[in-house]
């Protein structure tokens, strides 16, 4: 591995994957329900759309309606002489189940970068780097992790912290430069520093039905993992540095929880 890409090697990169909670606004109970149509008002664009149509559209994207399905995790590792991206895609019915597999993979990885008699004697925080990782992927992590009562793992805590010592990176943010008006999806990131799309097979507004109608649980792991692989390059390619040729990506290791 060259030495200038030792900077990434304490990085996870990652990309998740979600849905609402239940298929039907319906199965619902009655509190949830009420809540939903309080939240949904903001969402309503034309006045006529239902909280079923609504729901349908959005409680994905809300940790308090929504789960996760699938969390895929990257990092740079040095095996033959080249530096590869390996990667894990983690995929589940049983959300709580996957998230402590989560949470273990975390503690594991901070072992392997922190080993005490290896190359890395003193100690690197694990960083985690997601597209829009800021407003979505870490706060919904963290969210769900809560909710499924399961304890929250060091890099996800923020409370007390203070700015510089929260472990994120974000490339949109990155990208931004300050233009907080800005919003560039990692699609076009990749196409702009020519990167193969993440989108061919399927994209972000398809894993509601692919999952609750197709259940295709191999498919999400998949496009969850194409995302990582692109964050990845994204950042190696904003940091000055060549994306990695397709050998240097390991196949995708899928885990049905």
């Amino acid at each position: 591995m060259a030495d200038d890409l030792r900077q990434f090697t304490n990085i996870v990169f990652l990309d998740i994957e979600t849905v609402s909670g239940v298929e039907h606004y319906e199965q619902l109970d009655e509190r949830m329900q009420y809540l939903w149509s309080k939240k949904a008002n903001q969402y309503r664009k034309a006045g006529t759309e239902t909280d079923t149509e609504l729901f349908r559209q959005r409680g994905g994207i809300l940790a308090e309606f929504g789960k996760i399905v699938s969390i895929a995790l990257g990092y740079l590792i040095e095996k033959k002489g080249k530096t590869v991206l390996s990667i894990t895609s983690l995929v589940s019915d049983d959300e709580r189940a996957m998230l402590e597999k989560f949470n273990d993979y975390l503690k594991r990885f901070d072992l392997h970068i922190n080993r005490q008699n290896g190359e890395y004697s003193s100690r690197r925080p694990i960083q985690l780097c997601a597209h829009n990782g800021k407003e979505f992927d870490f706060p919904y992590l963290a969210r769900r992790i809560l909710i499924n009562r399961l304890p929250l793992p060091g890099p996800l805590q923020m409370q007390g912290k203070k700015p510089w010592e929260i472990q994120h990176i974000d490339t949109m943010d990155l990208w931004k430069f300050g233009d907080f008006k800005n919003f560039t999806s990692l699609d076009l990131l990749a196409a702009i520093f020519d990167i193969p799309s993440s989108k061919e097979e399927m994209d972000g507004s398809l894993v509601h039905e692919v999952y609750y109608e197709e259940h295709d649980l191999d498919k999400i792991a998949r496009y969850c993992a194409l995302d990582v692989v692109n964050a990845a390059q994204v950042l190696l390619a904003m940091s000055g540095y060549a994306i990695l040729p397709p050998e240097c990506i390991e196949p995708t290791r899928i885990e049905i929880i």
